[in-house]
């Protein structure tokens, strides 16, 4: 079938037109690297007489992946804007259909020069001999139209021998110059780049486009952060953008940009915002699903929206269920709703800078069968944390849909918030409605396992039942990667000359510090870590354990949680009734033997000196439940008969 591609539409494209929607073909696509390791696709467009290179934003390409968009595909130009890059120009492709998936080269296309400052150079009128100087210069107090009219007369080539006049030849049609609204008319000339930027999606901003703009609302903004390196002091603060296509990106501010921006940023608001430079997201402190992050400059504009607008949403959820958070990896940013089932007082913690913080803990439960704990820092404590408590108190249980809060792996998984963190308390949306109905309909009484401080690393591996005897003959312990098992044994020896030890009381960032301290004169500890002095140190176990099953025995270390479980005392206590009473302590310990436990363990080569050990450390003691133990043995009679 016969195709009319577009007639002038690469010279269009390059004079300035964005409205044209303008049949082009694909002559060429070749991928290219992206930031990130993300693929980009570069194409070479025609209009059957011009050809030039064009960048597909990442959003396309499944077009190129799936075969929809090839070389020799006649497509459809919808969103486009004509940049530059490296001095020289490029058509950035924002959306296009296809409309004919293969066809052949249509025309003999030629490569459209660069013409970026063309209106500058000098041109030679050839019938006259003459020379004709265009620039800005030329363009005040004339009619726009009518000078690009003269500029095409003045390059149009004279008529020609016969044998030259028919011979096909294209002469571009230049783009009429941008004509401004009526505010900036009788103002002189318009220089380049001020006039107003079109509003895109944020999914389609890209470093090669020159002019932008978007219109989004704030969902979330950092606290202003001081620092101190090579170059000298700094001030920054950070905020997260989302539109109506549901597209999110971060936006941070430096210096004096921060003074412009700071106090008009507000959150919940919609601002209209444009010149800022895009430059790839650091994945280490931005978890937003963008590979780009917007860096505002003096140039840049932030104009705050006056009238709402319904189409941009709140705020954009990605939910994962409790039951998911056991396999996230650490350090990740998640999205998280549950229902509050306990909440604990917001307790003092002093940081290792010597800076006093607040620290609370809750549970959330949700009905995927898991509860986990959510540690709230700071402001978070008396804010949200306060309102919840007080619920609480009064009998209700709130749904706390969580923003941007970071997974642990410290004994089990937990979350905790961090300054992007958000928390909304019954916030009105279906998954809070959902929540609530399930628990207020028999989700309250379901039974639900922690996986905070229960569950350890390994996933499915610490379900895996062992012999003592079958760690030494398996070689458990000596590959890269440790080994978790569980173990039915009896505790048969405890070592008490040397059970816990003294420990740093501070807290460094949500962790306490635990590193052993000293002596510094007869009142006072010293940790060596933390460089600071106390009055009162903390104890923890360090339990030399020896424990045996029908195979055989083995010895175990057991740190705090799991020393508190095997001896059912913290390790304060019995370090003080072994200062007062030693008969008294050594006959506690002594009752404490031969019980049966289930040891998860953790088993793990480590080199000291020249020497590698295999060591076995308890992340967890539970006490037999002989119900559920016999359940567990006629299931295996079941699987041998």
């Amino acid at each position: 079938m016969p195709v009319s591609l577009t007639p002038n539409a690469i010279p269009a494209i390059n004079g300035g037109d964005v409205d044209s929607k303008p049949l082009v073909q694909v002559v060429d696509v070749r991928p290219v690297g992206g930031s990130g390791g993300q693929e980009r696709h570069r194409l070479l467009l025609s209009d059957g007489a011009s050809s030039q290179h064009a960048m597909l934003a990442t959003q396309l390409n499944d077009l190129v992946k799936s075969g929809r968009v090839r070389t020799g595909s006649v497509v459809q130009l919808i969103d486009y804007i004509c940049s530059v890059v490296q001095n020289r120009k490029i058509i950035v492709v924002l959306n296009m259909e296809t409309i004919i998936p293969d066809c052949e080269i249509i025309g003999n296309p030629k490569m459209y020069p660069e013409t970026n400052a063309a209106a500058q150079k000098v041109l030679p009128n050839i019938n006259t001999g003459n020379v004709q100087r265009f620039s800005n210069d030329n363009l005040n107090g004339r009619n726009p139209v009518q000078t690009a009219q003269n500029f095409q007369s003045a390059v149009q080539p004279p008529p020609r021998a016969n044998a030259v006049q028919n011979m096909q030849s294209f002469r571009p049609t230049v783009q009429p110059p941008y004509q401004p609204p009526p505010n900036y008319r009788n103002r002189g000339p318009i220089m380049k780049n001020e006039a107003p930027a079109r509003i895109i999606p944020i999914a389609a901003l890209n470093p090669y486009q020159g002019r932008w703009a978007i219109k989004a609302r704030v969902t979330a903004k950092g606290d202003l952060r001081r620092y101190n390196n090579a170059r000298g002091d700094g001030k920054v603060f950070s905020f997260d953008l989302l539109d109506s296509d549901g597209g999110e990106i971060r936006v941070t501010c430096f210096n004096a940009v921060v003074d412009r921006f700071y106090d008009i940023i507000e959150v919940g608001k919609v601002y209209l915002i444009s010149k800022g430079s895009l430059k790839p997201a650091q994945k280490n402190f931005n978890h937003l699903k963008n590979e780009w992050e917007i860096f505002l400059e003096a140039t840049s504009t932030v104009d705050v929206c006056p009238e709402e607008d319904a189409s941009i949403p709140q705020q954009q959820f990605s939910f994962r269920p409790i039951s998911d958070i056991e396999n996230a990896e650490n350090n990740s940013i998640i999205d998280v709703i549950g229902v509050v089932v306990s909440i604990n007082p917001s307790v003092p913690i002093l940081r290792k800078n010597g800076m006093e913080t607040q620290r609370r803990n809750l549970n959330l439960k949700d009905g995927s069968g898991r509860t986990v704990e959510l540690t709230l820092w700071g402001e978070f404590c008396n804010r949200e944390g306060q309102k919840v408590q007080e619920m609480i108190d009064s009998g209700i249980f709130p749904v706390l849909a969580v923003k941007a809060g970071k997974v642990s792996d410290f004994s089990g998984k937990s979350i905790g918030t961090i300054s992007s963190t958000q928390l909304f308390i019954n916030l009105d949306i279906p998954e809070a409605c959902s929540l609530r109905s399930w628990f207020d309909f028999g989700g309250k009484d379901a039974a639900s396992l922690s996986i905070s401080r229960e569950i350890m690393s390994g996933g499915s591996k610490n379900e895996i039942r062992k012999t003592v005897s079958q760690i030494k003959e398996e070689g458990l312990g000596r590959s890269d990667k440790p080994d978790w098992i569980t173990v039915k044994a009896t505790v048969s020896f405890i070592k008490t000359d040397t059970f816990c030890y003294t420990a740093c009381p501070l807290m460094i960032g949500d962790r306490q510090c635990n590193k052993k301290v000293t002596r510094a004169g007869n009142t006072r500890w010293l940790c060596d870590r933390c460089n600071q002095e106390f009055e009162e140190c903390d104890y923890r176990y360090l339990l030399q354990v020896q424990i045996q099953d029908h195979t055989g025995l083995t010895w175990v270390t057991a740190f705090q949680e799991s020393g508190e479980e095997i001896l059912g005392f913290s390790a304060k206590e019995l370090f003080m009734l072994k200062q007062q009473d030693d008969e008294r302590f050594a006959e506690t310990v002594r009752s404490k033997l031969f019980y049966q436990f289930l040891f998860r363990l953790k088993i793990k080569v480590e080199t000291y000196g020249d020497e590698q050990r295999v060591k076995i450390t308890v992340v967890k003691a539970d006490k037999v439940n002989y119900s559920s133990e016999s359940q567990y043995m006629l299931d295996l009679i079941s699987k041998v008969s």
